[in-house]
């Protein structure tokens, strides 16, 4: 099925999958189907130079073109997410880093290790050593989630 569309559409079947892959792009949010649409692109190019040869079989074709499309993301990744700009707030959206160094008391007792604490207006879940309610603890890290806070006794 792959060989009869390739073979009707000739080298023009890697740009109408390119131009596909660009418009989709602007449909769909994001960057990724741009790198993909410009190695197809890059292939029909190479298409076009090469249909005759007779080692341009669909197989080569479409090697190259997976090809394409990793060297196309990898750069791609480097070129829109390379500069990481220095911040003034570094823990902006990191509630649960923000919270390493607090000093709390329990709300709720740490038993099997889980428990509850109030910060601010916020009630958080902790692990930690089993301790009693009304225990102070003090806060030393956060979950990769920040739905946890990972606490110690004070």
């Amino acid at each position: 099925m792959i060989e009869r569309i390739v073979s009707e559409l000739g080298p023009w079947n890697w740009m109408v999958l390119g131009l596909a892959l660009l418009v989709l792009e602007i449909i769909v949010p994001g960057f990724f189907l741009l790198w993909i649409g410009i190695a197809a692109l890059i292939t029909g190019a190479v298409s076009l130079l090469l249909w005759d040869a007779g080692a341009w079989v669909w197989q080569v074709q479409v090697l190259l073109f997976l090809g394409l499309s990793l060297v196309a993301a990898y750069l791609g990744n480097k070129v829109m997410g390379g500069a990481k700009e220095k911040t003034d707030q570094p823990l902006l959206n990191r509630r649960g880093e923000q919270m390493i160094g607090r000093i709390a008391t329990l709300t709720e007792p740490i038993t099997d290790g889980r428990g509850r604490i109030r910060i601010g207006d916020t009630m958080w879940r902790v692990s930690g050593p089993d301790l009693p309610v009304g225990a102070k603890v003090r806060v030393k890290a956060a979950t990769e989630t920040d739905l946890e806070l990972v606490v110690e006794a004070a």
